[in-house]
């Protein structure tokens, strides 16, 4: 199903609540509900949409530690690295980029000892030739 203007639409409303009734989706969209639903279930069918997941405040985990780790891999080892990564519950998000580093990860632990351990953990893994790690001290997400 190629993403129209409603299928970007449906998809912006869906990432900011993901919980959202199909009627009030339905409503904002000027559409039926059983079209809603068909479109829902189309994107998730044919992979557009992977998965919902939830989104916490800060204040819900106010102790846990935040960092942004950059990584950069030698030679072919992308691949490999990737799937370590995701291994690693504390890898919140892993994103690929161009440039000197091949590898943005976002890792959140709930602590400095856990994270110390994961962050010792990572840099071991075969194949990472170089990483740097930065604490994330406050954020503002939209």
């Amino acid at each position: 199903m190629p993403l129209d203007e409603t299928n970007r639409r449906l998809i912006a409303l869906l990432r900011e609540n993901a919980r959202m009734p199909v009627a009030t989706l339905a409503a904002i969209l000027g559409l039926s509900r059983a079209t809603v639903q068909n479109r829902i279930d189309r994107l998730v069918h044919d992979g557009v949409i992977t998965g919902f997941t939830v989104a916490l405040r800060r204040e819900a985990e106010p102790d846990a530690v935040c960092a942004i780790m950059l990584i950069q891999v030698e030679g072919e080892k992308t691949e490999h690295i990737y799937k370590a990564l995701r291994g690693f519950p504390e890898a919140v998000a892993i994103h690929t980029t161009n440039g000197r580093w091949d590898f943005v990860v976002e890792l959140r632990t709930p602590d400095l000892e856990t994270f110390d351990r994961v962050l010792r953990r990572i840099r071991e893994l075969k194949g990472i030739s170089s990483s740097e790690t930065s604490l994330l001290l406050s954020s503002n997400r939209r």
